[in-house]
């Protein structure tokens, strides 16, 4: 349904929208409808949620219920469920029945563990995040350079589809080349046929994280939680063009003025002096 809305211009087609609805068995109200925004409750528990998850990664839909009924939210299981689905949070944990994963698929093994990555472009990761507003939130999609640390491409969108990653990945790849393996999750935007097929015809290697593994793209969630209790909760934006600027001023810091604890230098200098040594 979702695939044959998206078919229906009403200004680039010569038949009206009424005549584009009917031909494609689609009623004309889906067009125009608009979801609501989120309740304020909602977005405050919805902050509180990612606070929470950036410190407790393990913890899943009952602890999230407890720890807002012990600060005073009297908020079910399922509500709290929803919530996380739309912030596109999941509790890292082992799980049963691997075998009969939604998009199982298009899932790819992990490519890194005990890989020597000696060299920039070698290997991305790649994450997308809930970012939260002073009203309402976004995701961020980032993608670093996992021997330099340095976030080589970024963006900002109201969706979580793979089609807003694949476009800053290849906004990434114009300015800094090609990796040679790409690391992401297992969420819906990776263990897509829209991906997979394009990293394939890129010839770029897909690594996906183990499920219920912690430890797999562990150089991003340590971003995420540097940039959000560092810079993001701390200066809400009011809007998505406030939202992109912070951002962007967080991250020209990052990767060309911060002194990373693990590579003891800039991400930007480390990155840069690997290229020249291999050129």
């Amino acid at each position: 349904m979702k695939e044959r809305i998206k078919l229906v211009s009403g200004r680039m087609m010569k038949l009206s929208v009424r005549k584009q609805c009917e031909l494609l068995n689609i009623n004309r109200s889906r067009i125009y409808y608009r979801p609501l925004g989120e309740k304020p409750e909602n977005l405050k528990i919805m902050r509180i949620m990612d606070e929470h998850a950036g410190k407790h990664q393990a913890e899943g839909v009952m602890s999230m219920h407890y720890m807002l009924k012990g600060k005073g939210y009297n908020v079910n299981p399922k509500r709290v469920r929803r919530l996380l689905r739309k912030m596109g949070l999941m509790a890292i944990y082992p799980r049963k029945m691997l075998s009969i994963l939604g998009h199982a698929d298009y899932v790819r093994p992990y490519l890194l563990r005990g890989l020597d990555i000696n060299r920039a472009n070698q290997a991305w990761c790649i994450d997308i995040t809930y970012i939260p507003m002073a009203k309402g939130f976004m995701y961020c999609t980032a993608i670093m350079d996992i021997y330099s640390r340095k976030i080589v491409g970024w963006g900002v969108s109201n969706t979580l589809e793979a089609k807003w990653c694949i476009n800053v990945l290849k906004e990434a790849i114009l300015t800094h080349g090609k990796p040679e393996i790409i690391n992401s999750d297992q969420g819906s935007q990776f263990t897509s046929a829209y991906w997979t097929t394009t990293l394939d015809e890129l010839e770029i290697k897909i690594s996906m994280d183990g499920k219920g593994r912690a430890i797999d793209n562990r150089w991003i969630e340590r971003f995420w939680r540097t940039l959000k209790h560092k810079y993001i909760y701390l200066n809400p934006a009011e809007d998505g063009i406030e939202l992109y600027k912070n951002i962007e001023y967080y991250i020209d810091y990052y990767n060309d003025v911060k002194v990373h604890h693990t590579i003891k230098e800039t991400p930007s200098k480390r990155y840069m002096s690997s290229l020249e040594n291999a050129a």
